[in-house]
């Protein structure tokens, strides 16, 4: 079954441009493309995005951001030490990005990241995603028995350092970047218990 069969148009076009985006950055995606990726026409397109490519660009970030608070949401509920389950998050990552053949890293960062300082409600976009998964991790941590401070705080480095170590790992085309920094992020956190 091809991917998004059963979906509306709108969110066959968010989720091409999400995918694409994720794989091509924002500069390197074009409408066009999308309006293919997603079988759509480009007066769909704009239909449902009037504001183009940057709206679309919104969209797809918010996209971005349920998909992965999802598989976080699992990872943090999966193990009973919160520790055990920034490995896991770790890993899976690692795993994902070497079955996409490297070019699957995180939508939100390579959508966001081309569009630097021109494009505030893409940054802003991008800026509520990662305060949610902040959030999410925070509120684990919490739930821990951490005190506030400290989770929040943990949860900054948690997907900082995963963000990074996501980057690197897509670079070097190599999981270990991941791996290590779930096993520090561990430390880190057992440090703090």
């Amino acid at each position: 079954m091809k991917p998004g069969t059963g979906l509306g148009t709108r969110e066959r076009i968010v989720r091409a441009a999400s995918h694409l985006m994720q794989r091509q950055g924002y500069d390197g995606t074009g409408i066009k493309q999308i309006s293919v990726a997603a079988s759509a026409t480009l007066g769909s397109v704009y239909h449902f995005f009037p504001g183009g490519k940057q709206e679309l660009a919104v969209a797809a970030i918010g996209h971005g951001e349920q998909e992965f608070a999802h598989e976080l949401e699992h990872w943090l509920a999966a193990e009973a030490d919160p520790a055990a389950a920034v490995v896991a998050c770790a890993n899976n990552l690692g795993v994902g990005l070497r079955d996409s053949d490297w070019v699957d890293g995180c939508p939100v960062t390579s959508t966001a990241l081309g569009t630097a300082g021109r494009a505030p409600d893409i940054q802003e976009a991008a800026a509520r995603a990662f305060a949610r998964w902040r959030g999410l991790v925070a509120a684990r941590l919490r739930a821990a028995g951490f005190a506030e401070d400290v989770a929040t705080e943990l949860a900054y480095t948690v997907i900082s350092t995963l963000e990074g170590a996501e980057l690197a790992a897509q670079v070097e085309r190599s999981t270990t970047p991941l791996e290590v920094a779930g096993r520090h992020l561990a430390r880190l956190i057992d440090l703090h218990r």
